[in-house]
């Protein structure tokens, strides 16, 4: 096509070209393309019983259900109600609570594997409880050793101390700072060992609870072995 008319067309196609590779510039930037509503009739029931009808999305009805009409009559579509900002959190709170929940189903899962292979029989879980409680024990036993070695430091110098009974304030300075080190180093004995008879309920309280969990486990894993093999056996 030449001369004016070729003009002419190439000046009307420009625009066209000029949409399309706007298009698609958009689609490339990942930039979602808005989904016109469907064509048709649209009607709807509002709030306050009205019925009402009109050639575009209803703005009384965009919080209920609108249907779309041929224009026989018949349904075309049917367009969901549109979600408000609440609505919209709403539905990402419940999404998101979902996806936790699955999230720690699979953590569970993934930690009974743990504990399976870890401690494939009650032997292997009782073996290792009392190598944990005995190495507490073993710290109680030093620290206890040691709070004795205190106390018959703390008598001898009691014993010394008679000697100002009637006048402490005449003991030496050595002597009291002596026994006021023997004191607060017995009291530091005393909080280390209760400390440790917290960790000894904690220890106990942990292999209780694994063994709890195991004990199913195992169960389920012996219940689950002949199954398997009759599947294989099967021809």
């Amino acid at each position: 096509m030449t001369g004016a008319m070729g003009d002419k067309y190439m000046r009307l196609l420009m625009p066209l070209r000029h949409c399309a590779m706007l298009v698609g510039v958009l689609a490339c930037a990942g930039v979602p393309a808005q989904t016109p509503p469907p064509s048709g009739i649209y009607t709807c029931v509002d709030a306050g019983g009205r019925k009402l009808t009109s050639d575009r999305p209803i703005a009384e009805c965009l919080d209920r259900e609108q249907k779309v009409l041929n224009p026989s009559g018949t349904v075309r579509a049917r367009v969901g109600p549109t979600l408000t900002a609440q609505e919209r959190a709403q539905g990402e709170a419940k999404q998101k609570q979902e996806t936790d929940a699955r999230a720690l189903v699979l953590e569970e899962r993934r930690r009974e594997r743990a504990l399976l292979l870890r401690y494939p029989s009650r032997l292997t879980h009782d073996k290792e409880r009392t190598a944990a409680l005995a190495q507490v024990t073993a710290v109680v036993q030093v620290a206890n050793k040691r709070a004795d070695e205190l106390l018959l430091e703390r008598r001898s110098l009691d014993q010394e101390m008679e000697f100002y009974k009637k006048d402490p304030g005449k003991a030496p300075p050595a002597l009291r700072r002596q026994i006021d080190d023997i004191v607060q180093s017995i009291a530091v004995q005393k909080r280390f060992t209760s400390e440790q008879d917290i960790e000894t309920r904690r220890i106990t309280a942990r292999f209780d609870d694994e063994l709890a969990l195991l004990t199913v486990l195992w169960q389920a894993q012996a219940s689950a072995k002949p199954a398997l093999a009759n599947v294989r056996k099967a021809p």
